[in-house]
């Protein structure tokens, strides 16, 4: 009774500590490109060594999630394996998240302050991060009891991302931005959420208990990691299937949408909040109808329709670009566009996801063994690889068209305004006036960045999943038996 009584508290507990968490996540990972566009001059050459800095300590990053999880594994103390790190982690997080978003530096000095701020966010995040979701496990030994904690603990972190996604650009960018400055408004949200994020935690480190039963594990093998995913041709497929179909469903929110919005339709947070909530809710309808379309519909076929919805939905967003005036009009077309485009995109997510997990049951069949830990890890790793790709694109794709030479511009007025050398209203009037004088060219340019470039890796990520990818349903089920039949007869 005790047993259930705690797991029903763990239930609420564990979940709830993630909403702060994504919230800063959100603020680093997503907004952090955007705040350096517009709050800061920089050159080509010193946007360029801020690109580099990303990309390289997202990889890093990546990299480091193994070895920050041989760590906690190894962790022993009288309050468990995972929370001395969820304290340590998220409350190292929080400085340094808020150092990152409160500085004056410019030019160089802010390039060099950016880069160590930026690995320290790498490994202070992946020691809460890792904590975190590896204390599902710990939490029941239950298959369903865990599918509870791993949804729901997604579904909190979901609502704080979203809540993030809305009200940063909101409160950042335009007539109701706080202080009247962007450059002021990322400070101060900064420190709120930095404050936030270890409140929300606390739910976690003194609501749960977790199995505390731990037994000696041997140090992980690197040659073991390397052979398990390379004599694995259908985890090999599927991780490079991943992989393109990530870098195009996170271009637009990555930074190019955001920008193409202020660009388009005007220098206003706002816009591109209402875009943002638009183009994520209809993902709510896959989260939960997801198990049910399923049962009914199998991976390849139903992969072949969110093609057809996202395909459109690309088709309404360039057709509005190219022909439409900058009215209303053309916004909503553009993100109802989105919508459906995100429809597709995160489908095939879901689907990524599930295909993903069942070359577990595949490497059993070929192997003898399952090494699910191997196997999984391969998911947030890539998720990493990907954003770092994204940043590259991103970058890469503002100093290429000239953006940064109107952002520049942007920071210049923000900073200014921050320091109270001109009125709100002016840096408003002055913005406006940079807007409307930004070549055409440009604003198509990104356009066709975030229409052009998803689609194009959507589709291969589609044909070759369609040839590559093997274990579908029937396969995966005829594989089960093997596995089953095998184990009655060693019985």
């Amino acid at each position: 009774m005790e047993d259930l009584k705690q797991r029903k508290k763990n239930l609420i507990m564990f979940p709830l500590g993630t909403v702060g968490r994504d919230m800063i996540y959100y603020l680093f990972t997503s907004c952090i490109i955007t705040y350096v566009l517009f709050t800061r001059s920089l050159t080509n050459a010193q946007f360029g060594a801020i690109t580099a800095i990303v990309v390289a300590a997202r990889i890093f990053d990546a990299l480091n999630d193994p070895i920050m999880g041989n760590i906690i594994e190894r962790t022993r103390t009288r309050w468990g394996k995972f929370k001395p790190w969820l304290v340590i982690g998220i409350l190292s997080t929080s400085v340094v998240v808020y150092l990152a978003f409160n500085t004056d530096l410019q030019g160089w000095s802010f390039v060099w302050f950016f880069g160590i701020i930026y690995f320290m966010y790498s490994i202070t995040y992946t020691m809460h991060d890792i904590s975190y979701w590896g204390m599902v496990p710990a939490l029941s030994t239950d298959a369903n009891a865990r599918n509870q904690f791993a949804s729901r603990a997604t579904l909190f972190a979901g609502i704080g991302g979203t809540i993030a996604s809305v009200l940063i650009p909101m409160l950042t960018v335009g007539d109701m931005a706080i202080g009247g400055s962007t450059t002021i408004a990322y400070g101060r949200i900064a420190l709120i959420i930095c404050i936030i994020a270890p409140l929300f935690l606390c739910f976690t480190i003194f609501g749960v208990r977790e199995n505390r039963e731990y037994t000696d594990v041997p140090p992980i093998s690197f040659k073991k990691i390397w052979t398990t995913i390379t004599g694995n041709d259908q985890l090999l497929w599927i991780s490079l299937i991943f992989l393109l179909q990530q870098i195009g469903n996170g271009l637009i929110v990555g930074g190019i949408g955001a920008t193409y919005i202020y660009f388009d339709f005007g220098y206003e947070g706002g816009l591109f909040s209402l875009f943002s909530i638009v183009g994520m809710s209809v993902t709510a309808f896959l989260m939960i109808f997801y198990p049910a379309i399923s049962r009914h519909i199998k991976r390849k076929k139903l992969m072949t329709v969110l093609a057809c919805i996202s395909m459109v939905g690309y088709a309404l967003m360039l057709i509005a670009g190219l022909t439409l005036p900058s009215t209303m009009l053309k916004f909503w077309i553009i993100t109802v566009g989105y919508a459906l485009s995100n429809f597709g995109q995160y489908g095939y997510y879901l689907i990524m996801m599930i295909s993903i997990i069942n070359t577990v049951e595949y490497n059993e069949y070929r192997t003898g063994s399952r090494d699910e830990a191997i196997i999984t890890s391969l998911r947030p790793f890539l998720t990493k690889m990907s954003s770092a790709l994204i940043v590259l694109v991103t970058n890469l794709s503002y100093i290429i068209f000239g953006v940064t030479q109107y952002t520049n511009r942007i920071s210049d007025l923000e900073n200014e305004c921050a320091r109270k050398l001109i009125s709100e209203q002016g840096k408003i009037t002055a913005i406006d006036n940079i807007i409307a004088g930004i070549e055409p060219g440009k604003t198509l340019a990104l356009l066709l960045c975030m229409v052009i470039i998803p689609c194009i890796l959507m589709l291969l990520s589609y044909f070759l999943y369609k040839k590559h990818y093997k274990l579908d349903e029937d396969e995966y089920e005829r594989i089960c038996c093997e596995i089953a039949a095998r184990k009655e007869e060693t019985a």
